[in-house]
C-alpha cells in the first residue's frame, strides 16, 4: 500500500488549498484519515471519512475543512478553506496503519 500526498504549499491567511492523497494497493473506500504535525509539536489527527462517507473533523478546523474521496480516481482529499497561520504543518494521509509521506503547507499572516 502506497499513499501519496501533494497540494500543499505557501497561501495567505484567509486562503484556500486542496490537498490530495493518492492510493495504490488499497481501495479507498475505506476509513480514511488526515493528520498533521507542526513544528515542534505532536502529529494530530484533522479529519477522517468512514466506510459509508460520514465524515468527522478536529473541533480546530471543523467548519473550514472538508474531506471527501474519488473511488473511480482512489483518491482521497482535503479541502482546507479560510486557512490560519496555526494550520502551518505537514500533512498526511492514511489509511489503516499506512501513512503518506506528507505535504508542507504554510500559512502567512
Amino acid at each position: 500500500v502506497q499513499l501519496q500526498a501533494s497540494g500543499g504549499g505557501w497561501v495567505q491567511a484567509g486562503g484556500s488549498l486542496r490537498l490530495s492523497c493518492a492510493v495504490s494497493g488499497t481501495a479507498v473506500s475505506t476509513v480514511v484519515g488526515w493528520h498533521r504535525q507542526a513544528p515542534g509539536k505532536q502529529r494530530e489527527w484533522v479529519a477522517a471519512m468512514t466506510i459509508g462517507g460520514s465524515t468527522t473533523y478536529a473541533d480546530s478546523v471543523k467548519g473550514r475543512f472538508t474531506v471527501s474521496r474519488d473511488n473511480a480516481k482512489n483518491t482521497v482529499y482535503l479541502q482546507m478553506d479560510s486557512l490560519k497561520v496555526e494550520d502551518t504543518a505537514v500533512y498526511y494521509c492514511k489509511i489503516r496503519k499506512f501513512w503518506g509521506k506528507g505535504t508542507q503547507v504554510t500559512v502567512s499572516s
